[in-house]
């Protein structure tokens, strides 16, 4: 199948050259870079000489994708919309890694993106392209919309729990919603879900800024987009709950790992009020194994997930527990942000969508160390 790369020259789109390289059924014959145009790719990223030693970036133009079978959009917020309109008579399935079709409600974009999108008739036609929640819907889809990296290691964290082992869920929920599961996902207007999560450099983007340099990331953490992050309306859009998100940057270069807390639902009672009827470590535990354990890409662990564990892997690791002192759930998932996070899961969904193995292309094992 004929492939194109969107925003090749970006770390998201180098990633999707690296594993469409290894996949069997996948070529890429178009990689456009706007600001690289005529540059040779294996120069620019000398890591992907051997795969690509003469292929040399295009302009970012729809007229460059015209009759491809698969284009990927690995472009920043915000450019996305403006060319999907002109794809989508010219090529077979558009499968976009930014966030311009994620969110169902487009009176959501001003408010957590700052500006009004511009095609918002188009939201409805998009799946959200996370496998382990929407596999159905992603068979046979010609729009996908790649969930962001910070919501794939949330929603596979919580999900299950959430939703009391009911995975496959309508893409949309109404606002405030909520589900009879382990966790209770709201009480009042109080946030019933707090998610912290820390994130390697890499899930900055590659264009060069002061606060991503060596000397400022190294031997630094640091919270950022404190209670304003843009990744939250996408969490509580598939939770069907408030969220309270919290990003943190990491002194890595690839990873995420999501510390997800929620309080638990009683079985039989308000939640809460009776800790004979709340949930256990073995409860959620099981509920993870059944949501994942014929899951090709999540790894339910006992231990404690390592953001290494899953580094250049498509895979999530995931845990969870019950605090039987406070009573709270705590669940846990490490991803490897450019794989799971981004090309990877883009690939998986591609693979979906066009009636390939799954696994085609995708690596199971991560680097290490």
């Amino acid at each position: 199948m004929k492939v194109g790369v969107v925003g090749a020259s970006g770390y998201a789109g180098v990633e999707l050259l690296r594993l469409c390289a290894g996949h069997p059924d996948l070529e890429v014959v178009v990689a456009t870079a706007g600001g690289h145009r005529g540059q040779s790719v294996a120069a620019h990223t000398p890591s992907l000489a051997a795969a690509y030693p003469t292929m040399r970036y295009a302009s970012t133009e729809t007229v460059e994708l015209d009759g491809l079978d698969l284009v990927f959009l690995a472009l920043p917020h915000g450019q996305s919309q403006h060319l999907v309109p002109g794809l989508i008579s010219s090529v077979g399935t558009v499968v976009d890694l930014a966030a311009d079709f994620r969110l169902s409600d487009p009176s959501l974009y001003p408010i957590w993106y700052g500006e009004p999108h511009v095609a918002p008739e188009l939201l409805p036609q998009f799946v959200y392209g996370l496998p382990e929640l929407h596999r159905d819907q992603l068979r046979g889809a010609s729009l996908i919309a790649v969930p962001g990296c910070y919501p794939t290691a949330a929603l596979l964290a919580l999900a299950p729990l959430v939703r009391g082992a009911v995975v496959v869920v309508p893409t949309a929920l109404p606002a405030g919603q909520g589900y009879a599961g382990t966790i209770e996902p709201e009480v009042s207007s109080a946030p019933a879900l707090i998610v912290d999560a820390a994130s390697g450099v890499s899930g900055a983007g590659r264009a060069p800024q002061d606060n991503l340099h060596f000397g400022a990331v190294d031997e630094d953490f640091v919270a950022y987009g404190l209670l304003d992050h843009r990744h939250t309306a996408e969490m509580e859009q598939g939770l069907g709950s408030p969220v309270l998100f919290t990003p943190h940057l990491a002194p890595m270069v690839r990873g995420i790992l999501a510390t997800c807390y929620g309080r638990p639902a009683a079985t039989g009672s308000p939640a809460g009020t009776d800790p004979s009827t709340a949930p256990s470590t073995d409860d959620v535990m099981d509920l993870l194994h059944r949501a994942y354990d014929a899951e090709p890409f999540v790894v339910v662990t006992e231990g404690s997930p390592s953001t290494k564990a899953t580094r250049g892997s498509n895979c999530a690791h995931v845990t969870a527990r019950v605090d039987p002192r406070t009573g709270w759930v705590l669940s846990l998932c490490a991803i490897d942000n450019l794989v799971k996070g981004a090309a990877g899961q883009a690939i998986q969904c591609a693979n979906l969508a066009l009636g390939l193995p799954e696994v085609s292309g995708l690596p199971l094992v991560g680097v290490y160390p």
